[in-house]
């Protein structure tokens, strides 16, 4: 039996695998892309830091230049640097699209590997720096007497001496980068943060945990390696050194068999960092898996990434909210009812980046204006004006995004809204925040099962400032026209009701019996069978 099957055969029965189980299960594979991501950056590191190092130890100006930049760049939260190099390679690979006819994957590992090496360049740099400089000036002399050209005296007398610091800043560097690796989610490349993110966003700890120890053991261990590799330089054990260094490349070539691996008919799937889009993208995977395609997941990433990728041709499909490409891509401030928006959008998508829409999935999933029930009634909130008359007392709280977004500069040039606060939650928490009291009013959204669960109130809209978000399939140049595929699609267009995905939701995001984002999929899948037939 299939796993597929086992686990349709387990939602059916009520068992399912233990939750600890469910996620160790995941880890060897995420471990192997850490170790990829991890080990490449940290070699890439010492190889542009070791030639840098020698220099600098001999001329004061470089090191200050060199130095100077590596501070520079650990300034930078290694988020924003990981964000920052998609947009760079991504208008790379258009030029070289243009000049070559090719171009290189703005997604995934290239940006978070080069984002990764400038993150570990300031230990390795600033140790091996500190180690040469620091070699007693009478050895030196001692090796000029002796007539040791200058890459003698290096290889024999500065290298042994400086190599125990120098391998001081490698462990250094080499704990930062696994732990900084597990941010490269954001940008689609597989890690062991691929468990952490998807854990914060569904609630479920299980998973944050086994990420984190996963990463933490991974760190712990290779620290003790390269210690070994230390103390043995240290007390010049060479053979202790060499093995244990070989210990760690054998680590690195299992991790990079996978990558050696060929596969055909693989489709990527994109979603955003929320749970309604975790269980859509694993719909898709469900049908395109009936169809016989291989599919990938690209988890957690942020709304302008992930159309860019879908243009780019780094993501197959993924699913999009109409009034998130009307405002983000097309710049758009004039909100249309959805039977106008939708084609508008279709012919824009495929005119200008080459991208076709399937259609829309049935339901709609808008930025909606919650308050506290007993916030409602007592000070009479019905609509955004009212929202607006006692705006000046209240805490307002959204996700990550909102307070960036054009929609919010429209509700404020419809709505004379001015909050004494406003707040930036993860998804996940912007809820309990209300509950708790720590805001006053969130910016929910309209399919989320959790609204009537919390017993909150939706403030109604009556000048239209927010637009329609009726989620829709977007699908890239390579498998638009591909029959078999889009007829693995067709099925799903117009078949969810916004009841549905709300239930869908809720079982990800409840706090006790929760389900995973590719069982409450399962469930959603024949739901809408259930309907067909």
């Amino acid at each position: 039996m299939s796993a597929e099957t086992g686990l349709q055969t387990g939602l059916q029965t009520g068992g399912q695998p233990g939750v600890w189980q469910q996620a160790f299960a995941r880890v060897p594979e995420l471990l192997a892309a850490h170790v990829q991501l991890s080990f490449t950056a940290l070699l890439l590191a010492m190889a542009l830091c070791l030639p840098l190092a020698i220099w600098a130890a001999r001329n004061t100006k470089v090191a200050t230049i060199v130095l100077g930049f590596a501070s520079l760049i650990q300034t930078i939260p290694a988020l924003a640097l990981l964000a920052l190099f998609y947009p760079a390679l991504l208008g790379l690979s258009a030029l070289l699209g243009e000049q070559i006819g090719g171009g290189i994957s703005a997604l995934g590992f290239i940006p978070a590997l080069l984002a990764l090496t400038l993150y570990a360049l300031l230990p390795i740099l600033r140790n091996a720096v500190t180690g040469l400089i620091g070699v007693d000036p009478a050895v030196r002399q001692a090796a000029d007497g002796l007539g040791m050209t200058a890459a003698q005296k290096l290889r024999l007398v500065e290298a042994p001496i400086a190599a125990p610091t120098i391998m001081a800043g490698i462990r250094t560097a080499a704990v930062w980068t696994i732990g900084a690796a597990t941010l490269s989610t954001t940008v689609g490349q597989s890690s062991l943060g691929d468990l952490i993110f998807t854990g914060l966003q569904t609630q479920n700890w299980t998973l944050v945990l086994t990420g984190c120890f996963a990463s933490a053991g991974l760190a712990i261990i290779v620290d003790l390696l390269l210690g070994l590799i230390e103390r043995a330089i240290l007390e010049r054990r060479k053979i202790i050194a060499w093995g244990t260094a070989a210990l760690l490349c054998v680590g690195l070539g299992a991790a990079l068999l996978p990558m050696m691996a060929t596969r055909d008919n693989v489709v990527v799937i994109g979603s955003k960092s929320f749970a309604e889009q975790f269980i859509l993208a694993r719909l898709i995977g469900l049908r395109l898996k009936e169809a016989g395609y291989e599919v990938e997941y690209q988890d957690g990433l942020g709304s302008a990434v992930v159309f860019q990728a879908v243009a780019a041709g780094d993501i197959d499909i993924y699913v999009d909210y109409s009034g998130t490409i009307w405002t983000n891509q097309m710049k758009r401030n004039d909100p249309l009812p959805a039977n106008e928006m939708l084609p508008e959008i279709t012919k824009w998508s495929k005119e200008t980046h080459g991208v076709a829409m399937a259609g829309a999935l049935g339901f709609e999933n808008s930025y909606a204006f919650a308050v506290r029930s007993e916030d409602a009634a007592s000070k009479q909130l019905r609509t955004l004006d009212d929202l607006a008359r006692v705006s000046s007392g209240f805490a307002f709280g959204t996700d990550l995004e909102f307070l960036e977004r054009p929609e919010w500069e429209m509700v404020k040039a419809a709505y004379p809204i001015r909050f004494k606060e406003t707040r930036s939650f993860n998804p996940t928490f912007m809820y309990p925040a209300l509950s708790s009291g720590e805001v006053d009013v969130i910016s929910a959204f309209s399919s989320d099962g959790r609204i009537a669960a919390n017993g909150l109130i939706v403030l109604d809209d009556p000048k239209g400032a927010i637009p329609p978000y009726d989620a829709m399939v977007l699908i890239a140049q390579g498998f638009s026209d591909d029959k078999n595929f889009m007829g693995a699609i067709k099925p799903l267009i117009g078949a969810i009701t916004v009841e549905n995905m709300r239930k869908a939701n809720y079982m990800v995001d409840r706090k006790t019996d929760k389900r995973s984002p590719g069982r409450a999929a399962l469930w959603l899948d024949q739901q809408i069978r259930n309907k067909k037939d």
